[in-house]
């Protein structure tokens, strides 16, 4: 059985740090490509891919807005993909979902999906002074 468990969200003011993690069982990270993915609250938004990564080759792939300010990585042994995100913005308010879909696709088109495989339950991020 597949599970990909979220933690490490909660409340920041802007300008502060957190780092979540997806802790994925039944599954093994060299054969997925993994997203993080968010969705924001208020009518008609989307979810949409913030950062997704490939571990078997390490490419990664980051939404215009959190170029530079968010890193995601990937621990093998512990089949966890973590997503480090400096200098929080208001608009980084949304719940964070890790997902999952087997194989090697182009990791920009992948983080694009809204389709995937597997997701997680989310974890919930407030930026807010």
């Amino acid at each position: 059985q597949v599970q990909l468990v979220e933690s490490g969200g909660g409340l920041v003011p802007p300008g502060g740090s957190l780092t979540l993690s997806c802790a994925a069982s039944g599954i093994t990270l060299d054969y997925y490509a993994i997203g993080w993915f968010r969705q924001v609250p208020g009518p008609g938004k989307g979810r949409e891919g913030v950062s997704c990564i490939l571990s078997s080759v390490g490419e990664t792939h980051y939404t215009g807005s959190v170029k530079g300010r968010f890193t995601i990585s990937s621990d093998i042994a512990k089949n966890t993909v973590y997503l480090q995100m400096n200098s929080l913005k208001s608009e980084g308010t949304g719940v964070y979902y890790c997902a999952a879909m087997r194989g090697s696709p182009n990791i920009e088109a992948f983080c694009a999906r809204t389709e995937l495989d597997y997701w997680g339950q989310g974890t919930q991020v407030t930026v807010s002074s």
